[in-house]
């Protein structure tokens, strides 16, 4: 007759504590490389853009004032230069470093 999951899984676990085998290797015993790195902003920019896009399409679809009115708003907080360029890298460096390591990738 066959066994239940739970006395598998019993069975499983008896098994790798007697042997003292690890459970699984952690982020952390890895050296940390380039493309390493690069793949995980990668997929940290993915998802950036991604929460972006949709929350603006939300916004567009919900606030009850179109574009230009929220952009004169945002005009008259009469933000300092270094604070303005600061918001259009951090909203460009996603866009662009997805775009070019994407390219990358598939060459």
């Amino acid at each position: 007759m066959g066994s239940t999951a739970r006395e598998e899984m019993s069975r499983f676990w008896e098994k790798n504590i007697g042997s003292n085998r690890p459970l699984s290797p952690h982020v952390t015993i890895y050296k940390w490389s380039l493309p390493m790195a690069m793949s995980i902003t990668h997929r940290g920019t993915g998802v950036a853009l991604s929460l972006g896009v949709s929350l603006f399409g939300l916004a567009a679809l919900l606030l009850p004032e179109t574009f230009p009115h929220y952009l004169a708003q945002v005009r008259a907080l009469s933000l300092g230069p270094a604070l303005l360029c600061s918001a259009k890298f951090l909203l460009a460096f996603p866009l662009s470093y997805h775009t070019w390591n994407g390219i990358r990738h598939l060459v």
